[in-house]
């Protein structure tokens, strides 16, 4: 592919910050075809580069390229790209949802009502397939960039939706939700990846709470479309047909949206990546935003990724934390009250629309203050209250039923505790741990890192699933919710210890204060 060199003429005019030799080395970078030799020369007088730049523009901060003297670039130029990856993390909602209601109609047409086993593997089958979807990932995205992985994620959701929809038995069901499952397992790090490089510094936080209320807005849909599918013969197929819309809508959208900046400089595509600087933050700020990407490449980012560099190399703790994580919110216990939360309340004699009302209602509303808060508390702050709270909540569950709460308490204890502990995990624990692990890994490892962390969500996630109910009637829920409650303090004392504040800095930032120059 030739880059046109008229587009770079801006940059290079006699006012450049390039020296004789590194104007060259562009221009040389500008003429050639092959995107691993324009990587390899593009990045020769980057040291150079940065110094000068540095010198004359010593006001540059943020990872788009923000000015003191021209302010930040406008939030309206990414919004609706961020909208459109939002639909990922809204498929993914609605999914985790839609088994809630329809699972008892499900398992009287398909004819395993009443095996509990049975039940909780179509509600874990879809995360076993989250799980590949999820591992596999980082590779996919490092092969073919965000718009085609986009797309890639779209494709299974509407063939298991469409496969559970004419399910006629068990096993056509659970080979749909795990075609649903590897989609949904691609979109949360498609989502958290695509938003957290093409977002401004400055509102990076803001826009990564977009993705927790898309998939609240998703859950919501789910229990409201699926009302209906104990009174009507069938209509759990027609909630499993709707889903396939925004999935289709989500592969169109991506057509037209610019692909990630970062990844495109990764594969050596340099003016690739202006022109996607120029439509997401706008030309003024495009020399800022490709200084602080070359301050950030240390050598090295053509190569491939090992798994074992990940495990035991030089970003092994990163991996580490965000690996613990994840897996500690999902021992939180979050999935089981969204996945079972019409069971729990059934016992508590509470209908389950009324109940399933208010708990999306709860997550909506938590994950509106996320998006207020991100940016002006931070995201440590935002995990420790979240998690706090979380503890809190659940030891109200856990009192509910205990024999200290009388008949006429327990009610509300059960299902108070219920919904302060779905309000608490969306304000910090539900949105903020894909934001900030996709903030703190070094460019060259993002993708296949995130991957990696979110693999030991969706094992977690999936043995939660599967054995919730089993527990519930084993142990009952006292030591249950005690037992979730413990997980969401040990998270605090872990946030406190390791997790690094994030807010307001740019990724490059972030990166040389977690990994200095060696």
């Amino acid at each position: 592919m030739t880059l046109p060199t008229a587009f770079y003429t801006p940059l290079i005019s006699e006012s450049s910050v390039f020296s004789p030799r590194e104007e060259g080395v562009y221009s040389n970078v500008a003429m050639r075809g092959r995107h691993a030799d324009a990587y390899s020369m593009y990045k020769r007088g980057t040291r150079d580069y940065i110094n000068a730049y540095d010198k004359e523009q010593g006001s540059v901060r943020s990872l788009n390229g923000v000015s003191k003297e021209i302010g930040n670039p406008s939030w309206k130029r990414s919004f609706l790209y961020i909208l459109v990856a939002s639909l990922a993390s809204l498929l993914y909602g609605y999914h985790l949802g839609v088994i809630n209601e329809t699972l008892q109609s499900i398992s009287n047409d398909l004819h395993f009502n009443g095996n509990t086993m049975a039940e909780g593997l179509v509600v874990s089958i879809c995360l076993g397939g989250g799980f590949l979807g999820s591992t596999f990932s980082g590779l996919i995205v490092d092969r073919v960039g965000f718009r085609r992985a986009f797309q890639l994620c779209a494709l299974p959701m509407i063939i298991g939706s469409s496969m559970s929809a004419t399910a006629k038995n068990l096993w056509g069901m659970l080979l749909g939700r795990l075609f649903v499952g590897t989609g949904m397992g691609l979109g949360p790090t498609l989502a958290a990846l695509y938003v957290t490089e093409v977002s401004p510094a400055y509102v990076r936080g803001t826009y990564g709470s977009f993705t927790q209320i898309a998939t609240s807005l998703g859950l919501m849909s789910s229990l409201l479309i699926g009302f209906p599918a104990k009174g009507t013969e069938g209509w759990w197929r027609i909630c499993f047909w709707v889903s396939a819309v925004p999935a289709a809508l989500l592969a169109l959208f991506m057509q037209f949206s610019p692909e990630s900046p970062h990844w495109l400089f990764k594969k050596g595509r340099a003016a690739d990546a202006e022109a996607a600087f120029e439509k997401l933050l706008g030309g003024p700020y495009v020399k800022g935003a490709m200084a602080e990407l070359l301050k950030s490449e240390r050598g090295g980012e053509a190569e491939t990724v090992k798994l074992s560099e990940l495990l035991f190399g030089h970003h092994r703790k990163v991996v580490f934390i965000g690996s613990t994580l994840f897996a500690l919110q999902q021992l939180s216990g979050i999935n089981a009250v969204f996945f079972f939360s019409s069971t729990v309340f059934k016992s508590a004699g509470v209908s389950s629309q009324s109940a399933n009302i208010c708990v999306g209602i709860a997550n909506f509303l938590g994950s509106f203050a996320a998006l207020l808060l991100m940016d002006k508390l931070g995201r440590k702050v935002l995990l420790i209250g979240s998690f706090s709270g979380m503890v809190v909540a659940m030891g109200l569950q856990a009192a509910s039923a205990s024999s200290l709460v009388s008949s006429s308490n327990e009610v509300y204890l059960s299902v108070g505790g219920m919904l302060l502990f779905v309000l608490a995990f969306s304000v910090g624990a539900g949105p903020v741990p894909s934001l900030l692990l996709s903030e703190m890994f070094p460019g060259r490892i993002r993708a296949k890192a995130m991957s990696v962390c979110l693999a030991s969500h969706w094992v977690v996630n999936f043995f939660v699933g599967l054995l919730f109910l089993r527990l519930l009637e084993q142990i009952g829920p006292l030591v249950l919710n005690a037992i979730f409650a413990t997980f969401c303090l040990l998270a605090v004392i872990f946030v406190k210890r390791n997790v690094l504040e994030t807010k307001g800095k740019s990724l490059q930032e972030i990166e040389m204060t977690l990994l200095p120059p060696e």
